[in-house]
């Protein structure tokens, strides 16, 4: 059975709630991702912010990057799958909540993170097909 510790980029980094959404750039910028977890005091997943995220829900509606932190611009419940989940649940999560990137947990702890990019180099055609379909069709 393939797991999401299988298929998940290892390695990935959360910012914490409390850091600017400049500092967040900053962190993309240098690891080269589109989006970082975001954590709370206790290490905790408490959010997602994309590059998109702070283009659009911050600069362009005014406000300043360097005032504003992560943990203001996170919203919703965050997504996330155990490392031994198998690709099945990996995919039900992603498609089921249309989104495009997967915090793995483990033990409590962030340990990776699952993108298209890994989901397209670990499924079949039919099954990226059909996660297309489902995440990037509209609501």
């Amino acid at each position: 059975m393939t797991t999401a510790k299988d298929i998940m980029h290892p390695g990935a980094q959360w910012i914490p709630a409390h850091e600017t959404l400049d500092r967040a750039a900053q962190l993309m910028r240098n690891l080269n991702v589109g989006a970082l977890p975001v954590a709370d005091e206790n290490e905790r997943l408490c959010g997602i912010i994309t590059d998109r995220d702070i283009v659009v829900g911050c600069v362009a509606m005014g406000h300043d990057p360097a005032r504003t932190t992560c943990g203001e611009m996170c919203k919703g419940t965050p997504r996330w799958v155990e490392s031994g989940a198998d690709v099945g649940a990996v995919l039900e999560e992603m498609q089921g909540h249309q989104i495009r990137r997967l915090p793995v947990i483990e033990d409590k702890r962030l340990v990776g993170m699952i993108s298209e990019a890994d989901l397209a180099q670990h499924l079949s055609d039919e099954q990226l097909k059909a996660f297309c379909e489902s995440v990037y069709a509209p609501s």
